[in-house]
């Protein structure tokens, strides 16, 4: 799910508990039709996601802190322009236009350049790992009905060449 790994990435944190809901219909067979999760972060700051099979496919993103709101309406995009909102005190005081156009080819050429030794890999493996373990907390805390811990996935030192 991107906008755990968002969330994590923005916020500079790692998911400590989630708490997950969910539904099923008779359309949805063995998966849930829309599930709500309620993540806790190391640091305190609390997030939410929220799923549906049944609603048109959109990632509208929200940040709220002490100083103000940052929101986009669609922030997961790749397909047009993303307009971001600082608001305070209810008023927009900053608009910006960013686009995330060229995101799968960027993400190509950092692979291509990490194999061929001319740089890091930007992202390593255990980010996905660790997205997953949050994903399988949601997944136990769906069938629990109680708030689950998310294994901490600890970097490996690579492979010895």
């Amino acid at each position: 799910m991107h906008c755990v790994d968002a969330l994590r990435y923005v916020l500079d944190d790692e998911v400590v508990r989630v708490m997950a809901r969910g539904m099923w219909d008779a359309r949805s067979g063995g998966v849930e039709a829309a599930a709500a999760l309620s993540l806790e972060f190391a640091r305190g700051t609390l997030g939410t996601v929220m799923v549906s099979m049944r609603a048109d496919y959109r990632t509208p993103m929200e940040f709220v802190g002490e100083e103000g709101v940052l929101r986009a309406d669609d922030g997961l995009n790749v397909e047009r322009p993303i307009n971001l909102q600082l608001r305070r005190n209810g008023a927009v005081v900053e608009n910006e236009t960013v686009s995330n156009q060229y995101a799968y080819a960027r993400q190509v050429d950092m692979f291509a350049a990490a194999v061929q030794g001319e740089a890091a890999f930007p992202v390593p493996g255990e980010e996905g790992w660790q997205n997953q373990e949050i994903l399988d907390a949601a997944f136990r805390s769906l069938h629990s009905g109680k708030a689950e811990e998310v294994p901490r996935v600890v970097a490996s030192r690579g492979m010895a060449g």
